[in-house]
């Protein structure tokens, strides 16, 4: 009875390690897709924010010239 009872013990602690094992190994692939799909996301981000700025300036540039055109009208006429 003891052989049996140490047999099934040994036998639980080989399926268990083997467990753990492919759980580590869904664990690692989990963690680099997410870190791929972090790194990605920062990109598009800050891609995003460059456009945003430039948007920006081109904007007040416009505004800016628009604002002295607007000025030289007005004192033209005068």
């Amino acid at each position: 009875m003891k052989k049996v009872f140490l047999s099934l013990a040994a036998l639980a602690l080989v399926f268990s390690v083997y467990s753990c094992r492919e759980t580590t190994v869904k664990v690692d692939d989990t963690a680099e897709t997410t870190t791929n799909d972090v790194e990605e996301a920062i990109e598009n981000t800050g891609d995003a924010i460059e456009e945003a700025a430039e948007d920006t300036g081109d904007a007040i540039e416009n505004a800016a010239e628009e604002t002295e055109d607007a000025v030289e009208d007005a004192t033209d006429g005068q």
